[in-house]
């Protein structure tokens, strides 16, 4: 697998447990449609998430929230409505993004917006 792949699944594990952490539950993980793919989709409460994972192993290309950009949160709630679509109807959906910087000591620092789009 790419060196690329590896650090997103290694973002994406990491978000999981972030999200676990603070008391969501894991409902899908790379849910794909023609569309596109969502990261991970997690409950928090009565509330459905759809979360987008960004990770970097530095900030050489930037801070990996500064990649989700408006047209990417449009393609991510168009995404939510599919994914809503297939899976049943839902009390209330949110968009958040996590973005992971996995450091050079193998550490990794985690960011966390809620309600991103």
């Amino acid at each position: 697998m790419p060196r690329n792949n590896n650090l997103g699944r290694r973002g994406e594990d990491l978000a999981v447990e972030h999200l676990i952490a603070a008391g969501y539950d894991i409902v899908d993980r790379n849910w794909r449609s023609s569309m596109g793919e969502i990261d991970i989709v997690a409950r928090e409460r009565r509330t459905t998430v759809v979360v987008e994972v960004k990770t970097r192993s530095g900030l050489g290309f930037g801070h990996p929230l500064a990649a989700v950009t408006p047209v990417k949160l449009a393609r991510l709630r168009r995404l939510a409505g599919a994914w809503c679509a297939e899976h049943g109807p839902v009390e209330s959906l949110r968009v958040d993004v996590i973005g992971v910087i996995i450091e050079p000591d193998g550490g990794a620092r985690i960011e966390h917006v809620e309600q991103a789009g």
